[in-house]
C-alpha cells in the first residue's frame, strides 16, 4: 500500500458535503483513494510521498463533460473564423476526412495535454468521425499514455447529404457497423468500477447527421449495457429550424420522442430550450454539458443556466471542439459561464463558487461518476493546485476561490489523477511536451495541405 500527503495548503476547497474550505487544509490519500481531508496538523505527518502546498489553492479536479479531441489539429483556420455552426462544418468536414490514425492519436494527447495543465483530471471525448483505419482505440490508448481519466464517446454519423444530412455521404457510416463497433468498444474498454480510468458511452452525433432509427438503437443498446448517452441538442436555431422541418418537432421534443431523456443521458449545449423543456431536463435527470466558449465563437447563443440551476438540471462545464473554441482551457470556461450569464442577466446572475461547482461536482453528476469531483473521504485522489503567488491573482488574496474565476484563468501547479502525481511544478510528467507539439503542428500542417 502507498501514501501520499498533500499538506499545508493555503486553502482547501473540498466541494464536499459542506462545501468545506479549509485553511492550511491537508489531505492524505492511500492507494490512490482519499483517506482523510482536514486541517493539516490533524492529519498523519508522515506518508510515501509528501507534497508542500505552501502557496497554493487546492482543489478537485475538473471535469470536462464534452469535447472534440481531434479538432485540436483545425483551430483558427481561414474561412471557417466568422461562421456559424452549420457552415463552420461544411467547412471542416472535407478536411477533417484526411484524418489517420496517427492524427487521432497525437490530437488527442495534445489536447488532453492542454486540458491537464488547465487543471482538467477527467475528460469525455465525443469522436464522431472515422475515416479509414481510425478508431476510438486511438484516443483510449492516448489518455492512457498521459494517465488522463477519460470517458470515451462513441459517436457517429449515418445521414450524409443525399439523404438530407449535414455531412458528405463520405464521411457517413453504415449503421450496422456503428453498432457492432459500439458493443466492441464497450465491452473492450468500459470500466464501471468507482476508479475506473477509462468509461465507455454510446453518442450518435446530432439530429442532423443521424437517422431516427439509429438513435433509437443506440439507446437500446447503451441501455443493454448499462452505458450512458450523449449527444449534441439544441445547440442552435439553425438546428432547430432542421428539426421542424424533418418531424416537426422541436429537438427537445424530438429526443423526447426517441427515447434520449433521463438520468442516464447528457446533452451538449441545450442552449435553444423554452421554460418547459427546462422543466422536462429537470423532472427527468437529463445532464447538460454547458459549452460558452464555443457557443460564443460560433454565435450559437447564451444557455440558459441560471434557469437550468435553480431548477436542478445536473449542468457541467465544457470546452467542446478544440477548433469551434478554440482553447482547451477548462479554467476559463468557468470564466465564460460566469461572464456570460452576467452579461446576459446582470451581475448576480452567477457565482464565481457556482461557476467552481459547475467545473467539479456538476460535472461528475452529469458523467454520473460519484466518486471524482470532491475532495472527500473515499473519492479518487483527483486534485490540483494553483499557485496563490502568480501576478494573475496579485490583490486577490482576500478571496483565492473567486479569485480563480474573475481573474486570469491560471495554469495548474500540480495535479495528481487517482493518486498518481502527473504534474509537477507546471510541467507534465507523462509526455515530452516539445516533442508532442511539434509533432502535432506538422501532423496539422500535412492534414490542411
Amino acid at each position: 500500500m502507498t501514501t501520499c500527503l498533500v499538506r499545508h495548503a493555503r486553502l482547501l476547497v473540498t466541494m464536499d458535503g459542506a462545501r468545506r474550505e479549509i485553511a492550511d487544509g491537508g489531505v492524505l490519500i492511500r492507494d490512490g483513494v482519499i483517506e482523510q481531508v482536514g486541517k493539516a496538523r490533524e492529519l498523519p505527518q508522515t506518508a510515501d510521498r509528501i507534497i508542500e502546498a505552501h502557496d497554493h489553492i487546492v482543489m478537485p479536479g475538473l471535469v470536462n463533460t464534452h469535447h472534440h479531441l481531434f479538432q485540436a489539429l483545425t483551430r483558427a483556420t481561414p474561412g471557417a473564423q466568422n461562421a456559424n455552426l452549420f457552415d463552420w462544418l461544411r467547412h471542416h468536414y472535407p478536411v477533417w476526412a484526411r484524418l489517420t490514425p496517427e492524427m487521432a492519436f497525437t490530437s488527442a494527447q495534445l489536447a488532453l495535454a492542454e486540458l491537464m495543465l488547465s487543471g482538467c483530471t477527467t475528460a469525455a471525448d465525443h469522436h464522431y468521425l472515422y475515416p479509414p483505419g481510425v478508431r476510438l482505440d486511438d484516443e483510449i490508448a492516448a489518455a492512457r499514455e498521459l494517465g488522463m481519466r477519460f470517458y470515451a464517446l462513441r459517436g457517429s454519423m449515418s445521414v450524409g447529404e443525399s439523404q438530407g444530412g449535414l455531412p458528405p455521404d463520405e464521411i457517413v457510416e453504415d449503421e450496422e457497423h456503428i453498432l457492432r463497433d459500439s458493443r466492441r468498444v464497450i465491452e473492450t474498454y468500459h470500466d464501471a468500477s468507482p476508479y475506473s480510468m477509462c468509461r465507455v458511452a454510446v453518442a450518435p452525433c446530432a439530429p442532423f447527421n443521424v437517422s431516427e432509427r439509429l438513435m433509437r438503437a443506440s439507446a437500446e443498446l447503451a441501455r443493454s449495457y448499462g452505458v450512458r448517452l450523449h449527444t449534441h441538442v439544441a445547440e442552435t436555431r439553425e438546428e432547430e429550424a432542421y428539426c421542424l422541418a424533418k418531424v416537426g418537432l422541436r429537438p427537445t421534443a424530438y429526443m423526447e420522442r426517441l427515447g434520449w431523456v433521463g438520468k442516464d443521458v447528457w446533452w451538449a449545449h441545450a442552449v435553444q430550450l423554452n421554460a418547459e423543456e427546462i422543466a422536462l431536463l429537470a423532472q427527468t435527470g437529463t445532464g447538460v454539458a454547458h459549452c460558452p466558449s464555443s457557443n460564443a465563437r460560433l454565435g450559437s447563443g447564451i444557455a440558459p443556466i441560471r434557469e437550468y440551476l435553480d431548477a436542478g438540471v445536473p449542468v457541467g462545464l465544457a470546452v467542446d471542439g478544440s477548433a469551434s473554441n478554440d482553447s482547451g482551457h477548462l479554467l476559463l470556461e468557468a470564466r465564460m459561464a460566469l461572464l456570460l450569464q452576467r452579461a446576459a442577466k446582470g451581475a448576480s446572475a452567477l457565482s464565481a463558487r457556482e461557476a467552481l461547482e459547475m467545473a467539479t461536482l456538476g460535472g461528475a453528476a452529469v458523467l454520473g461518476w460519484d466518486h471524482i469531483g470532491a475532495l472527500a473521504p473515499g473519492k479518487a485522489a483527483d486534485m490540483i493546485g494553483f499557485r496563490l503567488d502568480d501576478i494573475a491573482l496579485a490583490g486577490a488574496h482576500s478571496d483565492p476561490v473567486a479569485a480563480l474565476i474573475l481573474c486570469a484563468p491560471l495554469r495548474v501547479d500540480f495535479s495528481l489523477i487517482n493518486g498518481r502525481e502527473v504534474i509537477r511544478n507546471g510541467q507534465l510528467l507523462t509526455v515530452d511536451l516539445p516533442a508532442l507539439i511539434a509533432r502535432h503542428n506538422a501532423l496539422s500542417q500535412q492534414l490542411l495541405g
